[in-house]
């Protein structure tokens, strides 16, 4: 059995003031056994989703602009908070240019949210469930990050989300059986990214998500779902 079994699991999740990491954060404080941890750019935006959230929920900065910071900001909130046992790596922006009229610095700025500081999170909070032999982490893709699905949309975006498929794989690799790693792709989503014309609600593109974070013990890593059913890469 696991160390951790009997009391509160904290779950950080990033991007968590709006749409799909709002959704998250507030299914997985009404279950009631979580500590929800709402992660946001600043602390207005952090502290207005904690309160809209209740439930216990705590606010914390979580800035993705730099990755050096990102640990330190990880390792104080673990000091003050405690453990991270479940991690959700939902933060995310999407640059519309194509490919060869986005300038380097827009794949460098959307590789920096989307890719790099979750693996820095990762790199700051998997070893402690690594330690105590449990945890769970998931990050939010999409389908424009699959290559069997052909990498459509904007290009930052669509290599940023393929190289969270990447790490989201070769960190299932490290982390073992009892560490949870997966991808989540919500679908197309109504939110301020996904825009008025998309179909799903921010709690139908949550629901997923909230199901990897709350595997039971025998469920898979290393793999990437939709609607709570494995796609391809």
């Amino acid at each position: 059995m696991h160390t951790n079994a009997s009391k509160m699991k904290n779950v950080l999740v990033t991007g968590a003031n709006r749409g799909i990491g709002l959704a998250i954060a507030r299914g997985l404080a009404q279950r009631g056994e979580y500590k929800v941890i709402a992660g946001a750019r600043n602390v207005d935006k952090a502290e207005e989703a904690a309160n809209e959230i209740s439930n216990g929920c705590e606010a914390a900065v979580v800035d993705l602009s730099n990755p050096v910071d990102i640990e330190a900001q990880a390792a104080e909130l673990m000091n003050e908070l405690g453990p991270i046992d479940i991690l959700i790596n939902n933060a995310g922006v999407l640059l519309s240019r194509a490919g060869l009229d986005a300038p380097a610095e827009e794949l460098v700025a959307t590789l920096m949210v989307n890719t790099v500081a979750p693996f820095a999170l990762i790199r700051a909070i998997a070893p402690g469930m690594k330690t105590r032999r449990w945890g769970r982490i998931v990050n939010l893709s999409s389908g424009w990050g699959s290559f069997h699905e052909g990498l459509g949309g904007p290009a930052a975006y669509s290599i940023s989300k393929a190289a969270l498929n990447a790490l989201t794989v070769t960190m299932a690799r490290e982390l073992g059986t009892e560490v949870k790693i997966n991808a989540a792709c919500p679908g197309w989503v109504h939110t301020d990214m996904g825009g008025p014309d998309a179909p799903r609600t921010p709690e139908e593109g949550a629901d997923t998500p909230i199901w990897l974070a709350t595997l039971p013990d025998d469920g898979p890593t290393g793999c990437f779902f939709r609607n709570r059913q494995e796609i391809k890469w």
